[in-house]
């Protein structure tokens, strides 16, 4: 599998529509949306103890963060993310 987790693909979510440009405008709100929608469907928005994995501000830090970044820098992003995204359950993973 490409993405082996749930928190990988939604890293490489987010870097990709941000960085790939997929949409005339706004891109950085849909790969917002997107990644925070991924997380939410797999029940990874909140943390086990029911607060958000990342504030508001953070989520704008880290779109604008992406979106600044060298193309050179894709790894260092993506890990930046799933550093951010992921906790206890770091080998959690689906079938989708």
């Amino acid at each position: 599998m490409l993405y082996p987790t749930v928190q990988a693909r939604a890293a490489n979510l987010l870097y990709l529509v941000i960085k790939d440009h997929p949409f005339v405008d706004g891109n950085k709100r849909i790969g917002t949306l997107l990644f925070l929608e991924y997380l939410r469907r797999n029940s990874l928005l909140l943390r086990p103890d029911g607060n958000p994995r990342l504030a508001d501000n953070a989520m704008v830090a880290l779109a604008l963060l992406v979106a600044e970044s060298e193309a050179r820098q894709k790894e260092l992003m993506i890990g930046l993310i799933l550093n951010l995204i992921e906790d206890d359950n770091k080998g959690c993973s689906d079938s989708g």
